[in-house]
């Protein structure tokens, strides 16, 4: 396993709060979820009015009549508990690692939008191919976590049918294939889901982009704070005292005894200000710090 395969080289990895809860909470949390919209499927089936997945199947008609949210709530259906069974064994199996790599937000973050682009996929395709077969089922989603563990850990053996060891690339390999067979002889598994949640995976793992710092920085709205007014100290005239000033200072004395400020070190400062409150002062420059510094000192003299 090389150095970018461990925990502690990731820049996007689990914070240290992170580190002290049990593993895998955000993965626990979606197979409970996955299973309570299950017994409700169940239950709404009993009563003769299935209408859970009416309403959040993937239906391609209902789809294009704007119902987008069943973009991504397919992926929290199942057809049966088999179905459901092995999509939850292999969600903790994998999805666990994944969370405590990439820390819980972005766990799910990864999660739901290999879902969504499984989900406008498996939308495109049907309409192209003038179909309308309902889709249901976390396998894409599922499929994203098997291929990031194999990209991870490609050394890690796993038992097919608990008893055959095999390398879990190899494992990944043969799952693809199974995909795209099913792309010439239809088995009825939407196996477009599988291979666009694989697609995702390795194109997440390569530009090692971090979505929810892309979401975070898309809400600018929220990012804006208040800057701080300066308030110029007016010194009383009758009690003026001399200030001694240096050459290479940045503040000047005028002739009614007040501080006139150097405009292009402040307009530094205010674009140093702004890059604070987007990205936080770790992403600041040396010069950008020796910036700050200075015009700290400066003001600090100012209210002296």
């Amino acid at each position: 396993m090389g150095i970018q395969d461990r925990d502690y080289y990731r820049n996007e990895g689990p914070s240290v709060f992170d580190s002290l809860i049990p593993r895998g909470v955000m993965c626990r949390w979606l197979i409970a979820i996955n299973v309570g919209v299950f017994f409700l499927q169940m239950v709404s089936q009993a009563t003769g009015e299935p209408w859970v997945n009416q309403w959040f199947v993937l239906d391609v008609n209902a789809v294009r009549n704007g119902q987008v949210w069943r973009l991504l709530t397919y992926a929290f259906l199942h057809g049966g508990y088999i179905h459901i069974f092995f999509n939850m064994l292999f969600l903790w199996w994998f999805g666990s690692d994944i969370e405590q790599l990439y820390g819980r937000h972005e766990f799910l973050a990864i999660y739901l939008t290999s879902a969504l682009c499984g989900g406008i996929a498996y939308e495109a395709w049907e309409l192209a191919w003038g179909s309308a077969i309902p889709c249901l089922g976390a396998s894409g989603s599922i499929m994203t976590m098997l291929i990031l563990c194999a990209f991870h850990y490609p050394r890690r053996i796993i038992y097919a049918f608990s008893i055959l060891p095999i390398p879990i690339w190899l494992f990944a390999i043969f799952s693809l294939l199974g995909d795209f067979l099913g792309l010439i002889n239809p088995t009825g598994v939407a196996v477009v889901v599988h291979i666009t949640g694989a697609a995702f995976a390795a194109v997440y793992y390569k530009s090692q982009r971090n979505i929810t710092q892309m979401l975070s920085g898309l809400m600018w709205w929220r990012n804006r704070r208040p800057r701080a007014r300066l308030k110029l100290f007016q010194p009383d005239p009758e009690r003026e005292e001399p200030v001694a000033v240096s050459a290479n200072s940045s503040t000047a004395i005028t002739a009614s005894g007040s501080y006139s400020v150097d405009e292009h070190l402040e307009a530094k400062l205010d674009a140093i200000l702004e890059k604070i409150a987007k990205l936080g002062k770790d992403s600041l420059t040396q010069e950008e710090q020796q910036i700050l510094q200075q015009a700290s000192q400066m003001y600090k003299k100012r209210r002296t």
